[in-house]
């Protein structure tokens, strides 16, 4: 098993493609197995969608219906409508777990793997990733 971890700065960027830094670890030692790749973070999670074509957009618009940035929310220190933040990662998980095959990432081809960060109170996010041999 190997390990690493990632700092990622976001700051007000909501989402940051990781696909080419989980490529490079994984494809260090060509073995088959799984990556997992996770953000140990209450306010951000991971998924998988197609970067470039407007998902992005989608995605934060449908985030911003679902979780909106007002005072509704219970979880109320920090900036405005920092609750939905603590929110996000019962809908959006904090992992992944990525077939690997001999040092490859079995991902489809519109597939990247993102990081969904709306919280701009904490810009500095730590992913860690796991490669199990299988």
């Amino acid at each position: 098993m190997r390990r690493r971890e990632l700092s990622v700065t976001t700051g007000s960027n909501r989402f940051v493609d990781l696909t080419a830094d989980v490529e490079a670890f994984v494809g260090e030692v060509p073995t088959d197995g799984l990556v997992q790749v996770f953000v140990p973070h209450a306010t951000a999670g991971l998924a998988l969608f197609e970067t470039g074509a407007g998902t992005e957009q989608d995605l934060a618009e449908t985030l911003d219906r679902l979780l909106p940035r007002d005072d509704r929310w219970t979880h109320r220190h920090g900036s405005p409508g920092h609750g939905a933040d603590h929110v996000l990662p019962a809908l959006v998980a904090p992992s992944l777990t990525i077939p690997v095959a001999n040092g490859r990432m079995m991902l489809g081809t519109w597939q990247s793997i993102v990081l969904v960060d709306p919280n701009v109170d904490n810009p500095e996010r730590r992913v860690i990733l796991t490669l199990v041999p299988g």
